[in-house]
């Protein structure tokens, strides 16, 4: 089949390519021409999660690009667990502006892209003319590592440290459809039971998680059969790595400790979005306004759930659209 996005109306063409960034291959998609949107996937995905915004953007008169990023297929997959620390990610992000000839970018993030997309905004702001999140929200850096902080809120069954082992690839990669069908219904909105990421002692990844046997109506087997087709040419040993970091990423971001993010910002989740579940919805805004002063729009979507701008289309394609115009 062909990975390109399925249409509608008179819809305009997605682009693929293999562009160099920082000597290494990057895989990207894009569409229309413009001031530059960067839109940065999350895990376990790839560029396809934003088949739709890629469209949206491209309509309203922006180049939108959706890059493989380090780590997944296409796209340069180093051999050292250490060569996946959010500099790393960071880096590819600001060569990736410069190999587009761009001088700057809008820079959307989704999941693990949303960290990026916010260190991006931080170590760059003369790159970045604005700066957005969906699901995962700007944290302040802990006065401990991530894994020390996640063992004592979740304890060791979070499962964070099931994915810092070897072997944790094998879950996704011998069942590729059971995996995607799994994680992208489990997570969603339409799961009944906001699902709690945790892996107890001697069980696999997947284990107690649905296999629907219909899948929810902003996913079709079509979608399922292109991330299959997408991570066949691929392991998941690269994507596993941005897990196995997290502790160095605490120190390596240590001298922007207090920093605030300074470019026009939105932030955008499911409320029933599990990594949403785990702050104080209450006060989550006033708290980011605290690390990001230019914070112009936050929402908290009802009854969504983790793939927000899989599950809400048209909203978040008016979001990104309206926030990039503004940019």
């Amino acid at each position: 089949m062909s990975l390109d996005a399925p249409r509608s109306g008179a819809a305009i063409d997605i682009r693929h390519s293999v562009v160099q960034v920082n000597g290494a291959p990057m895989r990207l998609a894009e569409a229309g021409t413009g001031p530059l949107v960067l839109l940065l996937h999350g895990f376990p995905e790839c560029w396809y999660s934003w088949r739709h915004q890629l469209r949206a953007l491209a309509e309203a008169g922006f180049r939108a690009v959706a890059p493989n990023q380090r780590g997944y297929p296409g796209t340069h997959t180093p051999a050292a667990v250490a060569d996946y620390t959010m500099l790393h990610l960071v880096s590819d992000v600001v060569g990736l502006i410069g190999a587009l000839g761009e001088p700057n970018a809008t820079v959307i993030g989704h999941d693990w892209g949303a960290p990026v997309a916010w260190y991006t905004a931080l170590l760059r702001p003369d790159l970045v003319r604005g700066v957005g999140g969906l699901s995962v929200p700007f944290s302040a850096r802990a006065p401990v590592p991530d894994l020390s902080a996640a063992r004592q809120r979740y304890g060791d069954t979070f499962y964070w440290f099931y994915l810092q082992h070897r072997g944790a690839e094998k879950d996704f990669e011998s069942d590729l459809s059971g995996a995607f069908r799994r994680i992208l219904f489990g997570l969603s909105g339409d799961n009944p039971e906001v699902r709690r990421l945790l892996i107890p002692h001697g069980q696999r990844f997947f284990d107690g998680w649905i296999n629907p046997e219909q899948l929810p109506a902003w996913l079709t087997e079509r979608d399922i059969a292109a991330y299959i087709e997408e991570f066949a040419r691929a392991d998941f040993f690269g994507p596993l790595n941005w897990y196995r970091n997290l502790d160095y990423n605490w120190a390596l971001v240590a001298p922007w400790d207090g920093a605030q993010i300074t470019p026009p910002a939105m932030f955008l989740a499911g409320d029933r979005d599990p990594v949403i579940s785990a702050y104080d919805t209450s006060t989550l805004e006033h708290s980011l306004r605290g690390l990001i002063p230019n914070l112009r729009r936050f929402e908290l979507v009802p009854d969504a759930g983790h793939w927000i701008q899989q599950e809400r289309v048209q909203l978040t394609n008016a979001a990104l659209v309206e926030f990039a115009r503004a940019t």
